[in-house]
């Protein structure tokens, strides 16, 4: 083993097809990163494990999908246009810009002095239609519970849920950071999956821990390890405006142990501010015969490309196999973006290949997450397909033609961490896999 660099990720991120830097051709974007085929569906694995874990396994749980756009007085009243902001600084030689929470006392770019700290919003303006006036101002949602709470309303009327209840979505949301760094850590274009879980005011204690609890849970589920991720209690004055009570779930990258996710009490802030600014009733009735109640809010935030990077930095391992160095990603199987993959020993036999093709697509219509290699001997098929995290290597060989009537319609199966193979046969192949 190895410490796992930041260069080894990004490297490795590239070259495999995970994530690539975005507009590389015309120079890139800062801030900006486009997912390749591998990175798609390691991301589509983590937002569907989350999303069966924490809406369709539950009764008390619905799903949205609001717009990314919104009438720009839903952020006035969550108190987004007024205190969205990050302190900046500006280098008065080089004319650079930085959070000065993030620097020292000279530019790190050329050694020159700051001026005074003044705070920057960090939600990306536009104007909605085809005029740009102060009525056709919208912004591109810095985080996706905006939409859930102007959406309460809606689903009580639409379902009529009992308290305590949840609205969950996964989507796209938009920070201007003012520097962003550490790769997919932190940048403008992000997507996130967030919970309004909404209690009754002398509740939220219990739903606090057992969101808490449930964290933990999905960090087990998608493969980070435990002793990697640390609680921080945020303190009073550090805090966002919104919440009473924030935990930041921390993990440990190589630049340091940062925050992955955030736990936050939001208690009535949301849905009694956006009540006030659009005139209409968010409350519910909890009891019949009782007046509504204005529910209390916990919010579990997860960051869909965080997970990604810290997933990255749990599996990258690098080992001895058969006295050779190796690199593989010791994804959990869960989430590994392909399943299995399905070789012919020898690509210039046409019986060979055409029973691997009969294996594969056998598979594949079980398992879409299934990939076929032909490329180069079986050697380097198999560092190909550690390096992307591929549980099991499936060689069809001439045993499994019949030359030995005992070995007939078998494979060899070599399991990623181990290296070791085994001949099982074609008919057991689906259910080891799943």
């Amino acid at each position: 083993m190895t410490d796992v660099t930041m260069e080894k990720i990004v490297s490795l991120a590239k070259r495999r097809g995970f994530i690539y830097p975005g507009s590389e051709i015309y120079g890139g974007l800062s801030g900006t990163w486009d997912y390749g085929p591998l990175g798609v569906e390691l991301k589509n694995n983590i937002k569907n494990l989350w999303w069966r874990m924490f809406v369709q396994e539950r009764d008390d749980m619905c799903g949205l999908d609001a717009a990314i756009l919104m009438n720009a007085r839903a952020w006035e009243a969550s108190g987004h246009v007024s205190g969205f902001s990050d302190p900046l600084v500006e280098c008065k030689k080089c004319k650079h810009r930085f959070r000065s929470d993030q620097v020292e006392d000279k530019c790190p770019e050329c050694g020159g002095h700051f001026g005074e700290v003044r705070q920057f919003n960090m939600m990306f303006k536009t104007h909605a239609g085809a005029t740009e006036e102060e009525s056709s101002v919208s912004y591109l949602r810095p985080e996706t519970a905006g939409g859930i709470f102007v959406n309460f309303k809606n689903i009580v009327d639409s379902f009529h849920p009992k308290l305590p209840f949840g609205i969950a979505q996964i989507g796209k949301a938009f920070r201007n950071e003012i520097a962003p760094r550490d790769f997919i850590f932190r940048v403008r274009e992000m997507e996130q999956m967030e919970i309004e879980y909404f209690v009754r005011p002398n509740e939220w204690e219990v739903a606090f821990e057992e969101w808490r609890q449930n964290m933990h849970a999905f960090n087990d589920a998608v493969g980070i390890p435990r002793d990697a991720v640390h609680e921080l209690e945020v303190p009073d004055g550090e805090r966002a405006h919104y919440s009473k009570r924030t935990i930041d779930f921390e993990f440990d990258f190589p630049f340091g142990r940062k925050e992955l996710y955030g736990l936050a009490y939001r208690t009535d802030f949301d849905l009694s501010a956006h009540a006030k600014a659009s005139g209409a009733p968010l409350s519910i009735i909890d009891k019949e015969g009782e007046p509504p109640i204005v529910p209390h809010v916990i919010e579990p935030s997860f960051g869909v490309d965080r997970t990604i990077l810290a997933i990255l930095t749990s599996a990258y391992t690098e080992d001895e196999l058969g006295g050779e160095p190796r690199l593989y990603l010791k994804f959990n199987k869960a989430v590994a973006p392909i399943k299995a993959a399905v070789f012919p020993l020898l690509k210039n036999k046409p019986e060979l290949v055409a029973k691997a093709r009969e294996v594969y697509s056998m598979l594949k219509k079980q398992i879409p997450q299934i990939m076929w290699d032909d490329n180069g001997n079986i050697g380097k098929r198999y560092r190909r397909q550690d390096e992307i995290g591929t549980p099991y290597c499936i060689t069809i060989d001439f045993d499994t033609l019949g030359e030995e009537p005992e070995l007939k319609d078998t494979v060899t199966i070599r399991d990623r961490d181990t290296g070791e193979q085994e001949r099982i046969s074609i008919d057991n192949l689906l259910s080891r896999i799943a």
